[in-house]
């Protein structure tokens, strides 16, 4: 099979999966309902959908220490066990670096909270010496500091705890418990409480308070709710003997140093849930702003249609190589009807209403630039008498050629453009702009806009150096397939680095993402006009002023071809993205 079609075949596979979704074990959200309100539908979605349950399950890792590095696993210290104990299926990572992720008695069901709820109780004998040795081995954890580390619905369960200065210091994980030295030294988490006092005693961790927060269905688009964070507390907690009195207002669960006789250690937990009602912050903000019509639409517009009948025309030419620049010139002829589309449509979606204004700037205003361009670089090769002169009756052709063909048929893009509603959008646009807080230096317009064309930039400045040569220095180019995969890797390049600074930008609360969005991607041409600077004194001999102003002129063209090309690729890629988040969160 030739590589065209094995690209065909991938891209179209790619372009499915984009459309269909994809499903990546334990990354898809999982929502639950209510046991004791389960109805028809909600029954219906669990039977169909396995992403849909009442009953959360709180797994265990390894724990591991500060103090040394041997992790153990959970059921080396003798804690409660599952009855039915299932193991994850770790990765290759996760096994290299010991992860060993296994179920827990520890299960609750969605929105039931429990209180004080015994999971089980371990006995130990001091004068067997089986169960002296697990003893002393939980104990010995508990002196190194050993820490759990639970896991509820892919997330850590943390343990959030008061600091210096009133702030709170939150730890992916908790202590067995703690230890009070002979001297009367509180080591670790001991110091949190008053109640651990006795000397060369260890206080086990045998209690935790389970807080849950989810979001509900009320104000999302999903069915059930989601959890969103899971935190505990740890205590201590010496429990009634008797089962029918449980209870969890006792003393700290102390065990001495030398322990004699029959020890009995019961586990126990209780589980709250919490509605996160939290309020919206950094893009959700200006959700009311972020379709807000920019400054300028009309230009955008312009350019974006421009962009979009060069990428085309790119795509096409490199797939399908031959006479190069004849192929390249009856494309972008042929091309008049996608960049009047594109433009008409974009700039009704802005508000605008000047549609005649609007497809005479896309039919002429780009061309025109790079006919004007070219007319003068031309006049030069006449006057200087040059074979390179395109003759008189060619340009005459291409004239004919752009107002006979390719602007008619930009009128009929721009009228199918026009009928079509405009495009919709998510969320509503606030009457009153918000204001924009004060930026950082690295949030504000030129900055970012000036690190977005670093990374596409590096992907081809090495087939730049090629293409160059080629041009100038009259070598041979004939790698036109890698050059393609090249043109694939900046596509991807241009997208991913416009959509993480339009993120930036929108979490920083700054909605004027349109012509950012446009010119971090197309700033990738202004690096590529410095490296053509660069190629010009350190690679090339040219002498005279004609030279030059020819070597310029050139790439002039080549640097706007370039700018529209790449600003496009960014600004659509911007513009799926915002769409995509907003319409996922479905604020009002």
């Amino acid at each position: 099979m030739k590589p065209l079609n094995w690209f065909r075949l991938v891209f179209s596979f790619i372009a499915v999966t984009a459309v269909c979704g994809f499903y990546l074990p334990g990354l898809a959200p999982v929502n639950f309902c209510e046991e004791d309100k389960i109805t028809s539908d909600c029954q219906l979605h669990i039977r169909s959908r396995s992403l849909l349950q009442n009953e959360i399950q709180l797994f265990v890792n390894r724990l591991d220490s500060v103090e040394s590095v041997l992790p153990y696993e959970y059921d080396v210290f003798d804690f409660c066990k599952d009855e039915k104990e299932k193991r994850s299926s770790e990765n290759l990572g996760q096994v290299l670096f010991g992860e060993r992720i296994e179920t827990s008695p520890y299960k609750f069901k969605f929105r039931k909270d429990e209180s004080c709820k015994k999971v089980c109780t371990k006995t130990y004998d001091t004068s067997n010496k089986k169960e002296n040795v697990r003893l002393d081995f939980l104990k010995r954890g508990v002196e190194l500091n050993y820490q759990h580390h639970w896991i509820v619905d892919n997330m850590p369960v943390t343990w959030c705890y008061a600091v210096e200065d009133g702030q709170n210091y939150c730890n992916p994980g908790f202590p067995i418990g703690c230890f009070v030295t002979f001297d009367g030294r509180s080591k670790d988490a001991c110091v949190i409480s008053s109640g651990f006092n006795k000397k060369n005693t260890y206080y086990l961790f045998n209690h935790v308070d389970i807080t849950i927060t989810y979001h509900s269905e009320e104000s999302e688009s999903w069915r059930g709710a989601r959890l969103v964070s899971a935190r505990l507390e740890p205590k201590s907690i010496k429990h009634n003997s008797q089962e029918n009195s449980q209870s969890c207002d006792g003393p700290p669960m102390d065990i001495p140093k030398e322990t004699t006789g029959i020890l009995n250690v019961t586990y126990s937990y209780s589980v709250k849930f919490e509605e996160d009602a939290q309020e919206e912050s950094g893009w959700k903000q200006v959700h009311g702003d972020v379709f807000r019509a920019p400054q300028s639409g009309m230009l955008l517009s312009v350019f974006l249609g421009q962009g979009t009948q060069i990428f085309i025309m790119t795509f096409i030419t490199l797939s399908n190589r031959g006479a190069l620049m004849t192929c390249a010139v009856v494309l972008w002829v042929l091309l008049g009807t996608p960049a009047g589309y594109v433009s008409a449509r974009m700039y009704k979606s802005f508000g605008g209403e000047k549609w005649k204004t609007n497809v005479l700037l896309t039919a002429l205003l780009c061309p025109g630039i790079v006919f004007a361009d070219f007319f003068l670089m031309n006049l030069i090769l006449w006057v200087e008498g040059s074979s390179a002169a395109v003759p008189f009756p060619t340009l005459v052709a291409l004239l004919a050629l752009w107002f006979g063909i390719s602007v008619p048929l930009t009128f009929v893009g721009a009228y199918a453009g026009f009928k079509k509603t405009a495009i919709e959008v998510p969320v509503r646009t606030n009457q009153i702009p918000r204001q924009i807080p004060l930026q950082s230096f690295f949030t504000r317009p030129v900055p970012g806009i000036i690190m977005g064309g670093i990374l596409p930039f590096g992907c081809i400045f090495i087939q730049l150096f090629f293409i160059l040569n080629s041009i100038w220095s009259h070598q041979m180019y004939y790698m036109f397939g890698f050059l393609f995969l090249v043109f694939i890797i900046l596509l991807i390049t241009c997208s991913e680095a416009t959509i993480l600074l339009c993120y930036f930008h929108l979490c920083a609360e700054d909605y004027h993402w349109w012509w950012r969005s446009f010119l971090t991607s197309g700033f990738t041409a202004v690096y590529l006009f410095i490296y053509a600077i660069h190629y010009f004194f350190s690679k090339l001999q040219i002498q005279g002023a004609a030279s030059t102003i020819l070597y310029f002129g050139y790439t002039m063209i080549m640097v706007l071809i370039f700018f529209l090309f790449t600003g496009t690729i960014g600004f659509f890629a911007c513009f799926w993205f915002v769409n995509k988040i907003y319409s996922v969160v479905k604020v009002d």
